[in-house]
């Protein structure tokens, strides 16, 4: 059985990122970008989604906090591609519906290796505290063009914006875990062309 695990670091004259990822752990993550609501959002789709998960990250927060969320989302996509690797025995598909109080969400991901991303959240407010909502598009963004997954993400209703991210998130994390299950009937790539 491979090891998948993977780091992965991106230094700009922005922001600096080192992740460290490993897609059968136990759901345990370090996380430390400065932005607490935006940490506890990566702690749940470690714990949901079963990856232990590192990141360190460090930006021009005085601008605001649109490059660091971006380049955490780009760096993870990255470490997780890497640490998936040629994509052998994996089930590929992964859904998951979570609810939060009056919240609801669906992600849905295909480690198809083909970026793109449907993202439809509409956030009741702007901000959750300090963190402005409409930077979690740029992280999924970011995540899908650089771990080259088609990822669908719906919040299909909510009143409370921290409820209706914490739904995506959890939901993204566990859409995650089914898709990179292995598939315990085969180890050949789960594609008819061959290889993703």
């Amino acid at each position: 059985m491979t090891d998948r695990t993977a780091s992965k670091s991106r230094k700009t004259l922005e922001t600096s990122i080192d992740v460290a990822v490993n897609l059968d752990g136990q759901g345990r993550s370090e996380i430390d970008t400065g932005l607490p609501f935006f940490e506890h959002m990566l702690q749940q789709v470690a714990r949901h989604g079963r990856i232990d998960l590192e990141i360190a990250a460090r930006g021009d927060l005085d601008v605001d906090a649109h490059h660091t969320v971006e380049d955490v989302g780009i760096t993870l996509g990255q470490a997780v591609a890497e640490a998936v690797s040629d994509k052998r025995g994996i089930f590929r598909y992964g859904q998951a519906y979570v609810p939060l109080d009056e919240a609801l969400s669906r992600v849905v991901v295909d480690f198809s290796g083909r970026p793109g991303l449907e993202y439809h959240v509409e956030f009741s407010r702007a901000r959750v505290g300090e963190f402005d909502v409409d930077l979690l598009h740029e992280f999924f963004q970011g995540f899908a063009n650089h771990a080259q997954v088609t990822l669908h993400i719906d919040n299909l209703r909510g009143t409370n914006s921290h409820h209706q991210a914490e739904t995506v998130f959890k939901a993204f994390g566990r859409a995650l875990r089914m898709a990179l299950e292995r598939d315990p009937r085969t180890a050949d790539t789960p594609s008819t062309k061959g290889s993703l």
